[in-house]
């Protein structure tokens, strides 16, 4: 039952539209080049997210502050945060009361150009990452900016980037759920290189495959769990 169930989620998603988190490669030249999918820009004034089960962007909550993301937001595509990623982040904290937060690996894209609507994939060029922690849970955001970008698509270091660009990004995270007093639970304990990003994509890619084994498994997850909703 359960590979006629596969069967009919490929036949699906070869006609559809792939779902971005599990239909969607990673990239060919990662970790340094990876997909980002896309879901929020600067222009939004609402967090959108990724519905897990069927893949469509919905709408998470209305942004409370008036600060908007300072640059392209979303996720890569096929990772997930959970037991590497949280091991990880307490080797290089030196804590020992860090969880993964059991999403995909968050995505800062860095671009010059104004972008209208989300819901897009494009393919970024890793140059460092924040190490944030939210509520004690591993939730990094790899910095990455547009490849081919005419502004900053040579960089290839977080240190390279103006420090008022990425100051931006980090005060945006350490506020912007300052409203109802939650931002207490996040802090940013590192800004790390290129290499270490690319340590924590491979950390993300880990988790990804020991969660869902494999593409046909997580899609057949994804299918199930669309169609329970739908009954629901």
């Amino acid at each position: 039952m359960k590979e006629e169930i596969k069967n009919l989620a490929k036949a699906l998603t070869n006609r559809f539209v792939a779902h971005p988190w599990h239909g969607i490669e990673i990239g060919k030249n990662a970790p340094a080049i990876v997909n980002a999918f896309i879901e929020i820009t600067p222009a939004d004034a609402v967090k959108y997210e990724i519905d897990k089960a069927s893949g469509f962007i919905m709408v998470d909550r209305p942004q409370k502050l008036s600060n908007h993301m300072p640059c392209l937001y979303g996720f890569i595509p096929k990772t997930y945060c959970d037991k590497a990623v949280a091991e990880f982040a307490r080797e290089k904290t030196g804590r020992t009361d860090i969880d993964g937060d059991l999403d995909p690996l968050d995505i800062c894209v860095i671009s010059e150009r104004e972008f209208n609507h989300a819901n897009i994939l494009c393919e970024a060029k890793v140059i460092g990452g924040f190490r944030m922690l939210d509520g004690g849970e591993a939730d990094d955001k790899i910095i990455a900016v547009l490849k081919g970008d005419q502004a900053y698509g040579e960089m290839n270091e977080i240190s390279e980037m103006p420090k008022l660009v990425i100051d931006r990004v980090r005060h945006f995270f350490l506020t912007y759920k300052d409203l109802d007093g939650a931002a207490k639970n996040v802090e940013i304990t590192h800004v790390y290189g290129r290499e270490e990003a690319y340590e924590v994509i491979q950390k993300a890619t880990e988790d990804y495959a020991s969660k869902f084994g494999n593409a046909d498994e997580a899609l057949v997850e994804a299918f199930l769990g669309a169609f329970v909703n739908k009954l629901s």
